[in-house]
């Protein structure tokens, strides 16, 4: 026998028993509802969403070390300028060493962890069609969201956008999914940010220079767009030397954005705690 036909045959023969008992309707249905959930664990077990490791119920959707792994990637301190590894003690006027004498046109950046373990390991699956993994990885970035000193001065979420062609290649753009999570009162999402050439992909590009040269112009705003005077938020998914953040700021800041943050789930290059 199968094992739905088991589950099956189980929840029908409880119900049964219960019912000839004489056992009174608020005891029926709170016994039902204990069996269809003994029921639903048989027939699909819950298991790690990064590892695929079986779990209770009741553990949020990682395993003890996936949650390790995560845990270990969101600590430690950072600059707020770039989102490096700095020690607070580090920083002058409010920045890292790194950051000195650099042009960036974001205003400041918060981070959900480094890009490591379990953390790189779910950000590259959500990248490539798992985006279930939008409640975990949407937790994250909420969390650094509302750790930064800016949360409450946004008006507009702006996603990394994506070319068409590589969107309609992937199905989706990743930083607009993961905006959809962001917990804000106010702020809105606003997708008036558009990639207009195509680039190469910022992995094969082997120095900051060459990033950078990359994505020179290959963002613009659309016509009637919201930026003008107001404060944005850049939403993206991993931010390795910045080229790409740097460029959406500064093409947000010569439209008329008065203050454009960053906000991303993972710095890479960095060091897990």
């Amino acid at each position: 026998m199968s094992r739905f036909c088991l589950g099956i045959n189980l929840f029908i023969s409880c119900r049964a028993s219960l019912i000839i008992a004489g056992v009174n309707t608020a005891k029926l249905k709170q016994n039902s509802a204990f069996t269809l959930q003994s029921l639903n664990q048989l027939l699909w077990p819950a298991v790690c969403i990064n590892c695929k490791q079986s779990i209770c119920e009741t553990d949020a959707n990682l395993c003890k070390d996936c949650w390790d792994e995560l845990l270990a990637c969101t600590g430690g301190d950072y600059c707020p300028r770039c989102g490096k590894d700095a020690s607070r003690f580090a920083l002058v006027e409010g920045v890292c060493p790194d950051c000195q004498g650099k042009e960036i046109y974001f205003d400041q950046m918060a981070r959900g962890g480094v890009y490591g373990e379990a953390l790189q390991k779910m950000i590259l699956a959500f990248k490539k069609g798992r985006t279930e993994l939008d409640s975990t990885l949407g937790f994250l970035a909420n969390s650094a969201l509302q750790g930064s000193s800016f949360v409450n001065s946004i008006e507009f979420f702006v996603p990394v956008p994506l070319h068409f062609s590589r969107r309609l290649f992937r199905g989706y753009n990743q930083s607009l999914v993961l905006v959809k999570k962001l917990k804000h009162p106010s702020a809105k999402i606003n997708t008036d940010l558009v990639r207009i050439r195509y680039t190469k992909s910022q992995v094969e590009m082997p120095s900051p220079t060459q990033r950078a040269k990359n994505v020179a112009g290959a963002f613009a705003v659309r016509r009637r767009h919201q930026f003008t005077g107001r404060v944005l938020c850049l939403v993206d998914d991993i931010k390795t030397t910045g080229a790409t953040l740097n460029e959406c700021a500064k093409t947000l800041k010569e439209a008329g954005a008065s203050k454009v943050f960053a906000l991303v789930l993972a710095v890479a290059d960095q060091k897990i705690s």
